[in-house]
């Protein structure tokens, strides 16, 4: 640091102020074990911080100080409703708190969507929440965005929960059977053989959020149907829990047929990721396509999830980061090859 810096960090105005945590509130809740969270926090905030008992006392510049007291607050709050906090969860809060949103972190990170065998489905992020909402206020919801984002995860969980709670009288769970280029007919096997790869994540879910015995029962009665986005057409689907996984390889002609199937009482939910188009070259996604679309029809809404999103590894988020950069500067490139290529033309006219 420059003596500049010196003086200009000197003349800063800093405050003290000290936190006391509730005697009801365990301390090693709120710090983390070997004291993680308190490392976290002055990892993220230029501000000293003293543990003594209960009590946190805090020095620095007062908007940092002001920050650093709403994640304790927040914390506390997460843990008074029955939930662990883990180093992520700090992580989540500090986000939060800096993109000085009207949402409590808190209610964010505490919304219990479904409870089964001890584990809890909650939104981790501020737009999964905001994903959450839409699907219970919204008929028709999108949710878009790259892999590892929930977007799947989180519509087959309130669709368990309309089920559980009987606003719906069955779950319908589809995708189009088209990856990597690859086409059923050249598959080995039977339909069902060769369906059952596409359909083997929305299982895995299903089995995450209900007893696993169940879930073939439920199947067998029809109140649980997996089935190829083929399977769709031609029907009307009433008092249903509808959700289209992959929508990014479906054609506008397939999404319209897929949209025109809801019938009274139900809800659908689509998510995609339009980066992960599986379409043969030339062919339009007709996810890319619908909001243009549908964009002032009523009852609709269109979330978008982005790498800051991904619950999965932290990693995953970084490679999804990484990739949206490269896009970004082909496109850049392409665009400025294309306005060299018009100014050569031009300049050759010229002459």
């Amino acid at each position: 640091m420059t003596d500049q810096q010196h003086v200009q960090a000197e003349r800063r105005p800093t405050t003290k102020h000290t936190v006391v945590v509730p005697n009801s509130v365990d301390m090693v809740s709120v710090l983390g074990p070997a004291d993680e969270h308190l490392g976290i926090i002055e990892s993220h905030f230029d501000a000293d911080v003293h543990v003594r008992g209960n009590r946190i006392t805090l020095h620095g510049e007062p908007h940092e100080i002001a920050l650093i007291e709403r994640v304790l607050e927040e914390l506390v709050q997460i843990i008074r409703t029955g939930q662990g906090v883990s180093g992520e969860t700090v992580e989540r809060v500090i986000s939060m708190l800096r993109m000085e949103t009207t949402e409590k972190p808190a209610d964010v990170l505490s919304l219990n969507i479904l409870s089964n065998r001890g584990r809890s489905i909650r939104p981790k992020t501020l737009n999964q929440k905001r994903y959450v909402d839409a699907i219970d206020k919204h008929t028709v919801t999108f949710g878009i965005g790259p892999a590892g984002t929930g977007k799947t995860y989180l519509a087959m969980a309130k669709a368990v929960q309309a089920l559980q709670a009987k606003q719906v009288n069955r779950i319908i769970l589809t995708r189009p059977a088209v990856e990597s280029g690859e086409r059923l007919g050249f598959l080995p096997g039977t339909l069902t053989e060769k369906i059952d790869p596409y359909m083997r994540p929305l299982y895995d879910a299903l089995h995450d959020m209900l007893d696993p015995e169940l879930v073939p029962k439920l199947m067998a009665a029809g109140t649980i149907e997996i089935a190829p986005l083929a399977y769709m057409r031609g029907r009307t689907l009433n008092d249903a829990f509808i959700i289209l996984d992959e929508a990014q390889n479906t054609t506008p002609e397939q999404m319209k047929m897929f949209l025109t199937r809801l019938g009274f009482g139900s809800k659908i939910v689509v998510t995609g990721d339009v980066s992960q188009v599986d379409l043969p070259t030339g062919q339009r996604s007709g996810l890319r396509v619908v909001e243009e679309i549908l964009a002032e029809v009523e009852d609709l809404s269109f979330n978008r999830l982005t790498s800051h999103d991904v619950v999965r590894h932290r990693l995953v988020g970084k490679i999804v980061a990484a990739y949206d950069d490269y896009d970004a500067r082909g496109e850049q490139q392409a665009a400025d090859s294309a306005r060299t290529a018009r100014a050569a033309h031009t300049k050759r006219g010229e002459k």
